[in-house]
């Protein structure tokens, strides 16, 4: 049973373009301003993927201006939020790295096995379904891990 988010999340995954920042930006939709929230890969892309713009678009969501980065950013000596209370993997490589990097990243990680869309073939149509599959699985997890308690 879930007891409220925790403070803080990282979503991680392998290029940091659809499921991880799809993840946080769901995680914002959700928790806004409560929880602090961010994503990472393992080897990040040059841009967020359009499909995954797209389908965050549909719920109001703007990820299209994101800025893939790496693990690196974290180790930055810019970087001075502190380690996140759980890290989120997305893909079985960005778990490995992330396990690794516990305790200095995070205090604890999960791996909630995610399909990578990029994968997806057909026409747009059947992409795009598969990008809001991935979304929509998201969104699900995301508020079933971290329901707020019931109040009363």
């Amino acid at each position: 049973m879930a007891d409220g988010p925790p403070a803080s999340v990282l979503f991680a995954c392998t290029h940091n373009v659809i499921r991880s920042p799809t993840a946080a930006a769901l995680m914002r939709l959700q928790f806004g301003p409560l929880v602090r929230v961010d994503s990472v890969g393992l080897r990040p892309g040059e841009e967020v993927s359009a499909m995954a713009a797209f389908v965050m678009e549909e719920l109001g969501a703007d990820i299209s201006n994101y800025a893939p980065k790496g693990f690196d950013h974290f180790a930055s000596e810019y970087y001075e939020d502190g380690p996140f209370d759980l890290i989120v993997s997305l893909s079985p490589e960005a778990h490995h790295t992330v396990l690794d990097l516990i305790p200095a990243l995070g205090a604890e990680a999960e791996y909630w096995p995610t399909f990578d869309p990029s994968l997806a073939e057909g026409s747009r149509d059947q992409v795009l379904m598969e990008f809001r599959g991935v979304r929509d699985a998201l969104a699900k997890r995301i508020a079933a891990r971290f329901a707020r308690p019931s109040t009363g």
